[in-house]
C-alpha cells in the first residue's frame, strides 16, 4: 500500500477551509524568509498559496540576506506583540551569519506554529497540550491513516532531531508504542529495524534504509528527500525494494502532510489566544 500524503494533506486543508469560512475572524500567519536560498523561497510560495486556499490571512516579510540578527529579532518581537498575528514561522535555513536557536527561542509560544520551540517541545514531553511540530505530526496522522489503534506495535525512529526525530518518538509514546530512537552511533540498525511495526526514517541519506530491514508487516514513513545526481528525488529509504504492508513515496507522501499540519497549528494557534 502506497500512503497518499497528497490526498491526506487535501482532505485536511478541505475540513479547516470549512471549519475557518464560518469564522468572521480569519486566522493570520507571519512567514519570514531572510535571503534568496531558492528552496526556501518555493517552500515559503507553498506555504503562502496553500494558507490562501484555506482562508488563513497569509503576510510575506521578505528580509535581505545581508539583514542583521538583532533587525529580525526585533521583527519578530512587533509580530510577537501583534494581536492580529496568531502564528510565526521563520523560514529555515537562516544564513550563518543568524544564530537559529536565538531566533527560535524569541518566537513566543503560543505564535510557534513550528512547534520548535523548547517551551513546546517540553509540553510534548510532559503530555501537555501545546503546538506539535508540523512533520512528525503530519507522520502521525499519516500511521494512523493506515492503522488507528497503535498500542502495543514497536516502533523504530531513525534520526534525532529535535525538529522530526526527538518529537516523533515522543508522539508514539502517547500512542502507546514500545519506540526505539536510533541515531548514527547505533549498532546493529538492520536487526532492530527487522524487529519494528513502524518504521520513521529521517537522516538525510538517499536510500539509507534497505528493503531486507523492513519485516513484511511494517508500517514506513520516509520523511527524507534527497536529490540524486539524475535530479531525481527520492527518500532514506531504498522504495523500490522494500515490500511492507504500508510506505510513503518521496515525493508526495510527508511534505503535502507538512504544510497541512503547519495550517492547523495556526488555526489552534488563533483559537487559543482568542479562547
Amino acid at each position: 500500500m502506497i500512503i497518499n500524503g497528497l490526498e491526506i494533506a487535501k482532505d485536511c486543508r478541505a475540513k479547516l477551509k470549512e471549519k475557518i469560512d464560518k469564522m468572521e475572524i480569519k486566522p493570520c500567519l507571519a512567514v519570514i524568509l531572510v535571503g534568496d536560498d531558492p528552496a526556501s523561497q518555493i517552500y515559503v510560495a507553498n506555504k503562502e498559496k496553500a494558507a490562501t486556499e484555506v482562508g488563513i490571512i497569509s503576510k510575506i516579510f521578505r528580509l535581505e540576506k545581508t539583514t542583521k540578527e538583532q533587525d529580525l529579532l526585533n521583527l519578530i518581537e512587533i509580530l510577537n506583540q501583534d494581536k492580529n498575528v496568531h502564528g510565526i514561522l521563520v523560514q529555515l535555513p537562516l544564513p550563518k551569519e543568524i544564530d537559529e536557536k536565538k531566533v527560535i527561542l524569541a518566537i513566543s509560544p503560543e505564535k510557534d506554529v513550528d512547534g520548535f520551540h523548547p517551551m513546546n517541545l517540553g509540553k510534548l514531553v510532559a503530555g501537555i497540550k501545546g503546538l506539535v511540530a508540523c512533520t512528525p505530526k503530519g507522520c502521525l496522522k499519516l500511521i494512523k491513516s493506515v492503522q488507528s489503534d497503535l498500542t502495543g506495535l514497536n516502533a523504530i525512529v531513525i534520526g534525532r532531531s529535535t525538529i522530526v526525530g526527538k518529537p516523533m518518538a515522543q508522539l508514539l509514546l502517547q500512542e502507546n508504542c514500545t519506540v526505539m530512537m536510533t541515531h548514527s552511533k547505533t549498532k546493529n540498525l538492520p536487526e532492530l529495524c527487522q524487529q519494528a511495526d513502524i518504521v520513521v526514517v529521517a537522516v538525510g541519506k538517499p536510500n539509507f534504509v534497505q528493503g531486507n530491514w523492513i519485516k513484511s508487516s511494517a508500517i514506513v514513513i520516509d520523511v527524507g528527500i534527497n536529490r540524486l545526481d539524475t535530479g531525481k528525488l527520492c527518500g532514506d529509504v531504498d522504495f523500490n525494494n522494500v515490500s511492507c504492508a504500508a510506505i510513503t513515496p518521496v515525493p508526495k507522501g510527508v511534505g503535502p502532510m507538512t504544510i497541512a499540519m503547519l495550517l492547523e497549528n495556526t488555526l489552534e494557534a488563533f483559537e487559543n489566544q482568542n479562547s
